[in-house]
């Protein structure tokens, strides 16, 4: 199940806002960290798509399969997400290989794993439309829980989205550029994780983050990836000669 107590807060979305330098990078990081806190003992892929009247569809994925699952689509032009982005309503498959409305979608992504898939239309401004897709290796994973979850968390993020719609000209990016922008994704999703998980501020978060990277003499994004994958952010390290064990409660 999801991480359901765990949803970003208003301040982490704004400053991800503020940070990004523009609207694919904010888009990366709100998908990575959708991803991370939608995920719980089974990993779920998010996507997220935006179109404007008039413009081209800016994607964002929190991997390269979360990618390629929502490029099939538009490679048939339809497909789930693309129907929750059109016509705004959700939509829920339990088992994508035993659907029969998209038998040459699901096909087609046989070879990837993924069983189930919820999309569900995240609320914009009347020129842009906007959908988080999201996907899963076992049937059935979207239950009742799950699947309000994923509705609150397109809630959460509906208003910073709408703010960067208006600050931000959605603008594509050239393919060698991915992967460096994923990295950024990566790094600031974790930073937004510890905030939560330590209820401390941005500054204090990079900073935890740099002395996980330190003391495992690793790179950022390895200790940011690990992070992400295991829900586990680092905390506050202990004064010299303390344990957690010997501290009361008011300390």
């Amino acid at each position: 199940m999801a991480r359901i107590d765990a949803s970003p807060t208003t301040e982490q979305l704004q400053d991800l806002l503020l940070e990004s330098p523009g609207f694919t990078e904010f888009l990366l990081g709100l998908v990575t960290i959708s991803a991370s806190m939608l995920g719980g003992r089974e990993p779920v892929l998010c996507a997220i798509t935006v179109e404007r009247d008039g413009g081209p569809s800016t994607v964002a994925s929190s991997t390269d399969k979360a990618r390629r699952l929502d490029e099939k689509q538009y490679a048939f032009d339809d497909g789930p997400c693309l129907t929750a982005l059109r016509h705004q309503h959700r939509v829920l498959i339990d088992d994508l290989q035993g659907n029969g409305r998209w038998a040459g979608y699901a096909r087609a992504v046989h070879g990837e794993g993924i069983r189930s898939v919820l999309a569900v239309p995240i609320q914009t401004d009347p020129s842009s439309r906007a959908a988080l897709n999201c996907y899963a290796y076992a049937p059935g994973t979207f239950d009742d829980a799950m699947t309000v979850a994923v509705q609150e968390h397109a809630e959460t993020i509906s208003k910073t989205l709408r703010l960067a719609l208006r600050l931000h000209v959605p603008e594509p990016y050239p393919e060698h550029l991915r992967s460096a922008l994923q990295s950024r994704a990566v790094v600031d999703a974790a930073i937004s994780l510890i905030m939560l998980h330590n209820r401390c501020g941005r500054d204090r978060a990079m900073e935890l983050l740099q002395i996980a990277a330190r003391d495992s003499n690793r790179r950022l994004h390895e200790i940011a990836t690990d992070i992400l994958h295991t829900s586990s952010p680092p905390g506050p390290t202990p004064p010299s000669g303390s344990s957690t064990s010997s501290r009361t409660p008011d300390e």
